[in-house]
């Protein structure tokens, strides 16, 4: 029996949920989001809460569960409150900054990378060696600050790169 399943998603006031089938529609401050889940789950909207039960016992049907739950759960967050990545720059001469739609990285190469920002993610620069993501879509929004991060990685001796603002680098010490 799924622990995360059982509980249904309480919907906050101003999101709205409409289920056709198996797709489910949430509407909210910060935008519309829709999930479709699989045959193994049937979604229903009752008193303003969204809740998710298993057609049958297969195995597949209780992961699919869970799993459904936690994706409804994300896309009410994300059309209430968003979703938001932090990145660090650590590095001497290294900087971004915005320019229109595009993000502009000076990472130490010979040139400056043109990082161009995706429809619906918002990304910002509120010092140079700060980027902020943020968007209603968690995946989109993760999928884009690890495009950024890519750039430059973090090394492991002195620790330059662009890094998430909770990462650990783990440092190496050397030579003597």
């Amino acid at each position: 029996m799924s622990r995360i399943g059982k509980k249904p998603v309480e919907l906050p006031s101003g999101v709205s949920a409409a289920v056709s089938g198996q797709t489910i529609e949430v509407k909210g401050p910060k935008g519309a989001r829709t999930f479709t889940a699989t045959d193994d789950v049937t979604l229903s909207v009752e008193d303003n809460a969204v809740s998710v039960q298993p057609r049958g016992s297969s195995k597949r049907a209780r992961q699919q569960w869970g799993m459904s739950r936690t994706m409804v759960a994300n896309l009410v967050q994300g059309v209430t409150d968003g979703f938001k990545k932090e990145l660090e720059i650590n590095g001497v001469g290294y900087r971004a900054q915005m320019q229109g739609n595009t993000l502009k990285l000076s990472l130490g190469y010979s040139h400056e990378v043109n990082f161009d920002v995706p429809q619906g993610v918002t990304v910002t620069c509120p010092k140079q060696t700060e980027i902020i993501v943020e968007g209603a879509d968690q995946q989109l929004v993760g999928q884009v600050a690890a495009n950024i991060r890519e750039w430059r990685k973090p090394e492991p001796y002195k620790g330059k790169g662009i890094k998430y603002k909770d990462e650990y680098i783990f440092r190496k010490e050397g030579k003597r």
